[in-house]
């Protein structure tokens, strides 16, 4: 069954933008009694969260347990909306970006803000972490795109798109060999990581990309387009592996699930669709949101469920058979 497994409403002040999924271990002790006599014995928990960030200038991390979200933090320090969170592959970071053209790295568990980094007078409009942790990368709208160093908190390499207009959204391969990024234009860059230089550009879209998703082989790059199209290219050929149209309007977010089979899209049709990746079809549409859907995303480590985000404020996770 396709089903809305939890909701909540009025999760942020204003419009939901953002949202990323972590995993982390945590180490804990649990207390057993076994004839009248106390042990202590070690245990290792998986904690599950979610993050989102908002219009509201706040980023707000929810704890997943039995397939529903708990609060557990609100980060605060944004002077303007945020307009994107990632979430480091090992779960205990989060970075956030902002309006107000800053980029900030916080510690998940605790809450508390590890560095503000200084990225000058620029429009930040996407942000993601390298495979390794080792870097947060960031787009500009001087279609330049910067990594900084997770550790050093500085602007340590920068790809020049060359003569590229505004980035909108950035997405870093699995394997981490390359980057890639969308443009207002619908012009979209692929970079090697180890070269630091441009290896594709692909065209398709004309209008902006406003999200991009690798596959988890690396070998697929899905994307978003405010034209209502998604595209599928082959990264290694750059050629169109396939094109999906479906949603009635701009498509504001695309994600693909961990097993490579599924992928999910979100629109500001106020829907978000359910993909087969082989035949390149729908298999499902939710229409639980009551506006546009800024942003979807598969849980890291279950194939069947994903969350949405909205500009009516709310937070949707959703399960479907795997």
């Amino acid at each position: 069954m396709y089903s809305l497994v939890h909701k909540i409403e009025n999760a942020h002040e204003d419009s939901i933008w953002t949202c990323a999924w972590g995993v982390t271990k945590k180490g804990g002790t649990q207390m057993d009694t076994e004839d009248s006599r106390d042990s202590v014995r070690s245990k290792e928990e998986e904690m599950e969260y979610l993050v989102t960030g908002s219009v509201d200038d706040t980023v707000k991390v929810w704890e997943q347990q039995k397939g529903t979200l708990k609060f557990r933090h609100k980060l605060t320090g944004h002077s303007l909306g945020v307009v994107s969170v990632a979430v480091s592959s090992d779960g205990t970071k989060c970075a956030s970006s902002s309006l107000d053209s800053s980029l900030r790295l916080w510690n998940i568990e605790s809450g508390e803000k590890i560095s503000s980094i200084d990225v000058g007078p620029i429009d930040i409009w996407t942000v993601v972490f390298s495979p390794d942790d080792k870097f947060i990368v960031s787009g500009s709208h001087a279609g330049k795109i910067h990594l900084y160093g997770t550790e050093s908190g500085k602007q340590e390499q920068t790809l020049d798109t060359r003569g590229g207009k505004f980035t909108l959204s950035v997405a870093y391969s699995p394997d981490g060999k390359y980057i890639a990024s969308g443009a207002i234009d619908g012009i979209i860059n692929i970079f090697d990581v180890a070269y630091g230089k441009v290896l594709r550009t692909l065209e398709g879209h004309a209008m902006p990309i406003r999200s991009l998703s690798f596959s988890p082989d690396s070998q697929l790059l899905l994307t978003a387009s405010d034209d209502g199209h998604m595209k599928l290219y082959d990264v290694k050929d750059a050629i169109v592996a396939g094109t999906m149209s479906g949603h009635a309007s701009w498509v504001l977010g695309v994600a693909f699930a961990s097993d490579n089979k599924r992928f999910a899209s979100s629109s500001s049709d106020h829907t978000v669709k359910v993909w087969d990746l082989a035949q390149r079809q729908c298999l499902h549409t939710f229409v639980e949101h009551k506006d546009q859907v800024w942003a979807v995303k598969y849980h890291p480590g279950k194939n069947n469920t994903l969350a949405s985000v909205s500009e009516d404020k709310s937070i949707n996770l959703y399960e479907h058979p795997v």
